[in-house]
C-alpha cells in the first residue's frame, strides 16, 4: 500500500491518459456530490417545517361542533348545536388519559378580525377566551408581563395578554404593561405581550392575537354558555387520536347526535400531521439516498469499465510481469489500488464539492422560514464515502479478476 514504486506506477498510469481519468473520475464525484447535495437540501426542509413545530403540543388535538349529517333522536340532518361549559366538566371527569382540556372562544368567529383601539389608534385583531393551560398547547413566548392565570379566570378580571403586532400597531414604542385597550366597548388592562415562538401559525397570526380570561369573555361579549373549541392535549404515552375518539362518543351522547355520524365534529390533530410531516421527509431521505448512490454506482461502473479496458491495454506489460515472478496477490494490488485511488479522489472532491454548495446556500437563505441550516452530519458523511470505497473495492476486484486469468505465455505474444 506505502510502495513508493507502485504509487509511481499508478500515477503514470492515470496520467497516460489524461482525459479518461478525468471524466471517469467525474462520474464519481457527481455521484457524490449529488447524494450529499440532495440530503442536505432534503435536511434544509425538514428542520424548516418540522422546526416549525417548535413550541407546539404536539399530542395535542382541537374539537368543534359541525351541523349533523345524519337524523337522530328525533332530531333532523342539519341540526346546529355547540359545546357548553358543562361540557368541560364532562370531559375532564371522563376521559383519563387528557392533560389539558381547554375551552376555547374567538370573537367574530373562526378568523374574525375585530376593531380594537387605544387612544387614538385602531387595529383589527383576533380576540381569544382562553384558559392559562393554553400556552402549553400554542407556540408563544412571553417577552414582557404574565399570561392569564386562574385568579384572572375566577374573578374574571377584565385583562389581556396581546401580541407584538399589536403592541406595534397600537402603541409604538410605549409601554404596553398596564395600559387599558377598547374592545367592543369593553376595556381590558394589558398585562402581558405574547410573541409567537416557530414560522409556523396554525389558524391566526399568533402575534397579531389578542389573549382574555374565558369567564371574562363570556361575561364581556355575551357567549352566555357557549364553547366554541376544545383545545385538547393527552398525557405523555398516550394517543391523543384514542382521547378524540373518547371525546367524540362522550359529547355525541350529551347533544343527542348519532354516534355514527364522524362530520358533526370537525378535529384537527396535531400529532396524526406531525407524523405525516415526519413520514414525508423520511421518504425524501430514503428517496435521496437511493437516486445519489444510483448515480455513485453509475459512476463506479465506469471505473471499472474504464479498469478493464486499461487490463486489456496492458496486457503485455501483466505477462512481463508474470513471467518476471510477480503473484497475483501483487497484480491484484496494484489494479485494486488503482481504482481505490480513482474513487477516492473523486469521491474527496465531489464531498467537498456538496458540502460547499451547502454552506453557499445556507449564507444565501439566511433565517428563511422554508429553510434552515442545510447539511449533512458526519455520521452521514461517513457512511457515504464508506459506500464509495466499498464501491470502488469492487470495481477493482473483477479487473484484477480479469488480469489474473491471462496467462504469461499468451501475454507475451500480445500486440
Amino acid at each position: 500500500m506505502f510502495d513508493n514504486d507502485r504509487w509511481g506506477e499508478i500515477w503514470n498510469t492515470l496520467s497516460r491518459n489524461k482525459l479518461r481519468s478525468f471524466l471517469t473520475m467525474f462520474g464519481v464525484g457527481w455521484g457524490i456530490f449529488m447524494l450529499v447535495v440532495m440530503l442536505g437540501m432534503g435536511n434544509g426542509l425538514k428542520n424548516a417545517v418540522l422546526g416549525g413545530f417548535e413550541g407546539f403540543a404536539t399530542n395535542s388535538a382541537f374539537l368543534w361542533t359541525m351541523p349533523t349529517t345524519k337524523p337522530y333522536a328525533g332530531f333532523q340532518k342539519g341540526r346546529n348545536f355547540n359545546f357548553d361549559n358543562e361540557d368541560v366538566g364532562i370531559i375532564r371527569r371522563n376521559v383519563p388519559g387528557i392533560e389539558v382540556c381547554s375551552p376555547q372562544l374567538q370573537l367574530g368567529g373562526w378568523q374574525g378580525g375585530n376593531n380594537v383601539s387605544y387612544g387614538n389608534k385602531i387595529g383589527a385583531f383576533s380576540i381569544y377566551g382562553s384558559e392559562p393551560e393554553v400556552i402549553q398547547v400554542e407556540a408563544i413566548r412571553l417577552p414582557q408581563g404574565r399570561f392569564l392565570n386562574h385568579s384572572d379566570l375566577s374573578e374574571e378580571r377584565k385583562v389581556a395578554v396581546i401580541g407584538v403586532e399589536v403592541v406595534k400597531q397600537l402603541f409604538d414604542a410605549e409601554d404596553p404593561l398596564g395600559k387599558y385597550i377598547k374592545i367592543n366597548g369593553v376595556y381590558f388592562q394589558v398585562v402581558g405581550v405574547s410573541k409567537k415562538k416557530s414560522s409556523a401559525e396554525m389558524g391566526d397570526n399568533p402575534d397579531a392575537k389578542i389573549y382574555v380570561p374565558f369567564t371574562t369573555f363570556q361575561k364581556a361579549f355575551n357567549s352566555l354558555n357557549e364553547v366554541h373549541w376544545f383545545t385538547i392535549v393527552a398525557k405523555p404515552g398516550v394517543d391523543v387520536g384514542e382521547v378524540e375518539k373518547q371525546i367524540r362518543a362522550l359529547m355525541a351522547r350529551k347533544h343527542r347526535v348519532d354516534p355514527t355520524d364522524e362530520s358533526a365534529f370537525g378535529s384537527w390533530n396535531m400529532q396524526e400531521f406531525y407524523g405525516k410531516m415526519n413520514g414525508l421527509f423520511i421518504g425524501i431521505g430514503g428517496l435521496s439516498w437511493f437516486v445519489g448512490i444510483c448515480t455513485l454506482l453509475a459512476g463506479v461502473i465506469g471505473i471499472g469499465n474504464i479498469m478493464l479496458v486499461s487490463i486489456q491495454e496492458r496486457t503485455k506489460e501483466i505477462g512481463i510481469r508474470r513471467s518476471l515472478g510477480a503473484t497475483p496477490a501483487n497484480i491484484t494490488g496494484q489494479i485494486v489500488q488503482e481504482a481505490l485511488t480513482l474513487t477516492f479522489i473523486a469521491g474527496y472532491v465531489g464531498l467537498l464539492a456538496g458540502v460547499g454548495v451547502l454552506e453557499a446556500i445556507r449564507s444565501v437563505a439566511g433565517d428563511a422560514d422554508f429553510f434552515k441550516n442545510p447539511g449533512v452530519d458526519l455520521f452521514v458523511a461517513l457512511v457515504a464515502f464508506a459506500v464509495l470505497i466499498g464501491s470502488g473495492l469492487l470495481a477493482g476486484l473483477l479487473p484484477a479478476r480479469r488480469a489474473l486469468a491471462i496467462k504469461a505465455v499468451d501475454a507475451l505474444r500480445a500486440e
